[in-house]
């Protein structure tokens, strides 16, 4: 990606945190601050095809709220992006996930995904923000860091005073 391609990306990244930090001010709920940032992510960001949450409930990974395709409701457990994400505590970032091992396809129209981890205010994880891409090799470290900060704003409830 070229330098003006990461500026531009960057840009927009700062604009949809800008969005979020007076969006977000209206609930301290997970949930709805879940909708909220997926939402707007979904549709200011070019190439996310699917755009979601996947949380923890009863040791098993199931849907949150999302935008896009219809997703597994529930991922086979210890396998796929979310998964590996979530057991490394990092970041994944996939450029061909049907070069990934174990990779779940909700939709084989994704070709590259990058899922981050989701703590709650306690530092544990809750789940992990998965976004898919119709585009082989669409996400990169910028997007990893950007999207680390957008999912730290689910539990973080004193945005602005």
């Amino acid at each position: 990606m070229t330098s003006i391609q990461n500026t531009k990306k960057e840009k927009r990244y700062q604009r949809v945190l800008e969005q979020l930090e007076t969006l977000l001010t209206k609930t301290d709920q997970p949930i709805p601050r879940m909708a909220t940032i997926a939402a707007l992510l979904h549709h200011k960001m070019d190439h996310f095809f699917w755009t979601g949450f996947y949380l923890f409930v009863d040791g098993e990974l199931m849907v949150g709220p999302y935008q896009g395709a219809v997703a597994c409701q529930i991922l086979k457990k210890n396998t796929g992006v979310c998964w590996s994400a979530i057991l490394k505590k990092e970041p994944e970032i996939v450029p061909d996930v049907h070069q990934f091992p174990g990779h779940i396809a909700c939709d084989s129209r994704s070709n590259s995904e990058i899922v981050v981890p989701l703590y709650d205010r306690n530092g544990t994880i809750v789940g992990c923000l998965d976004i898919d891409s119709q585009r082989f090799d669409n996400f990169d470290v910028l997007d990893a860091i950007y999207l680390s900060k957008i999912s730290n704003l689910v539990f973080q409830y004193h945005l602005a005073d």
